[in-house]
């Protein structure tokens, strides 16, 4: 990790770090869920409502050129973030829900009968929902990849069976697993699912936040992630997709904006992005985003990923000396991300989620928007821990603490500390 990376410096920017909860300092290990903000992109928030609040694009004076001005400014900030090839291939949309929604229900347009669909089983709901409605509307089958013993795609038995095939109209697959931590091979799987003519869509949602990113590298058609899990705020998600791509697919809303005329018998389209952007978009939401890649890009992804690379390690090194925790899927940090799910024996993960809270940290408890791939590893739910820029050791320390007093409390362990 570059020696210019102060994880204490950083903490600075970020003011909901300095709260405490019920007494203790707060460590905040829920970061897969939502990501902190920092200052700059709170002021950016809170500026554009104060002086430069209007429409974009219909609003024809100072203001609303103001505020058109970064709004497109924030889509063209994105665009370089990611390795698009400009900023007409950036939708906006709400979160990555309705960027997948929009993937699903515009590539889905084109199936029928007899063509296949393929996820995978680590999918979240946000990956699976949307292309199982778009089968059962259009009677296309919906199929899978399975994962190994340690919590990966089993690309050998997907091979076995033929999952990628001459039928396979769509490959929808996460980057990284929000359960699981797998960093899935998603260019060896795009460059199968070209081969047989299929689009490749990559639900980002756990990896732009943490990885340097370049969608074509990556081998995507489509693309979707979401701003608060990358400092942004709530409300904003993007659609990264291919120029050409995005212009042959059909609308998914229709409104204002997105028209280019229209009749009270039809209408024509906007040109890219804007054909998928109806009704008033969430602007400051969007310029606040804008803020967030510039404050990632001062850091470095480099430097970020490095981070969290050490962070997930230092954490799976602490786990394994609990014999009572059981870590879900890829136990050594390589090929990893950040989001480490776990069980403990004899205590129930809502349990660990509420008796850690008691003691100031944040994790999650449940199945995490993953209930298929929960039920595929025999269990109903689990807590998970997610660390990012701002985490430390010494918070990996206080969870671990923490969790011993939980088991303690629950089990009768002498050793729980009060």
């Amino acid at each position: 990790m570059s020696a210019d990376f102060d994880v204490e410096r950083i903490r600075q920017d970020f003011p909901i770090l300095n709260r405490q909860i019920n007494g203790y300092p707060l460590v905040y290990l829920d970061s897969s869920n939502t990501s902190q903000k920092p200052q700059v992109v709170i002021d950016t928030v809170t500026e554009h409502y104060a002086q430069h609040n209007a429409n974009v694009a219909r609003a024809m004076h100072h203001l609303g050129a103001e505020a058109t001005l970064a709004f497109e400014g924030a889509r063209e900030k994105i665009a370089n973030f990611v390795g698009a090839a400009g900023p007409e291939e950036i939708i906006f949309t709400k979160n990555s829900s309705e960027a997948l929604n929009l993937a699903a229900n515009t590539v889905g347009a084109r199936l029928g009968p007899g063509d296949e669909v393929v996820v995978s089983v680590l999918e979240h709901h946000s990956n699976l929902v949307p292309w199982q409605l778009v089968c059962q509307r259009t009677g296309a089958t919906l199929r899978w990849f399975d994962i190994d013993e340690e919590g990966r795609l089993d690309l050998d038995a997907a091979a076995r069976e033929g999952l990628i095939n001459e039928h396979t109209k769509v490959v929808s697959i996460a980057w990284v697993s929000n359960v699981l931590g797998t960093i899935n091979p998603v260019r060896k799987i795009a460059d199968q699912a070209h081969a047989v003519g299929a689009v490749f869509v990559v639900d980002a949602s756990q990896g732009v936040p943490h990885l340097p990113t370049d969608v074509t590298a990556l081998g995507a058609d489509l693309l979707a992630f979401t701003g608060h899990k990358m400092l942004g705020p709530t409300g904003i998600g993007v659609l990264w997709g291919r120029k050409d791509l995005l212009e042959e697919l059909p609308p998914f809303l229709g409104g204002g904006e997105m028209i280019g005329e229209v009749t009270m018998s039809g209408a024509t389209w906007a040109e890219v992005p804007h054909k998928f952007e109806a009704g008033t978009q969430p602007i400051a939401e969007a310029i606040g985003l804008g803020t967030a890649v510039d404050y990632l890009q001062r850091i470095g992804m480099d430097a970020i990923a490095a981070h969290d690379h050490e962070i997930t390690a230092y954490t799976l090194a602490r786990m394994a000396d609990l014999d009572w925790v059981h870590v879900l899927g890829p136990t050594e940090a390589v090929d990893r991300g950040s989001a480490i799910a776990f069980t403990v024996d004899q205590v129930h993960p809502h349990d660990v989620m509420q008796m850690l809270d008691s003691r100031g940290v944040a994790v999650r408890g449940g199945h995490h928007c993953a209930e298929p791939l929960h039920k595929r590893l025999g269990i109903p739910s689990s807590s998970r821990v997610s660390g990012y820029l701002y985490t430390t050791n010494a918070e990996i320390d206080a969870l671990c603490d923490a969790m011993d007093y939980a088991h303690g409390f629950f089990t009768g362990r002498t050793a729980a500390r009060a």
